[in-house]
């Protein structure tokens, strides 16, 4: 079932239960689908403007000092991925990157974003590569 189907299902259900932080999280990402010239979205592309809400949602709370995340921004990472930790992307770097192919160190964000995805933020990955 793609992702896009699981949230026109979770939006049926959380409107029979009558969950409306659940409900008005899922109309979000649904308007915000429909906002794509794409009819269809791959999972990826909707796990990419999902992250896009978590990190505005992410950003305004850290402007305005909240020290508690919302209910919405669980609700918003609960339909992403389970990311990578630092500890399994440290350990398949060493065991699958050979870092005298390359000038720098940086260079070898490809492959490991390739291999990742979605499953591992672009920021983390390099900061893993700066400690190696």
């Amino acid at each position: 079932m793609s992702l896009q189907e699981t949230l026109k299902q979770d939006l049926t259900a959380a409107m029979r239960e009558r969950d409306d932080a659940r409900k008005n999280t899922i109309r979000v990402i649904m308007g915000e689908l429909g906002r794509q010239t794409k009819k269809t979205l791959s999972d990826e592309e909707i796990i990419n403007i999902i992250k896009k809400l978590v990190k505005s949602e992410t950003e305004l709370l850290e402007k305005s000092g909240a020290a508690e995340e919302s209910g919405y921004l669980c609700i918003l990472r609960s339909y992403l991925p389970r990311m990578a930790d630092d500890e399994d992307i440290q350990h398949w770097i060493t065991a699958n990157i050979d870092f005298s192919r390359f000038k720098n160190k940086m260079q070898a964000m490809g492959p490991i974003m390739k291999h990742f995805g979605a499953a591992a933020d672009g920021n983390r990955v390099k900061e893993i590569l700066r400690k190696l």
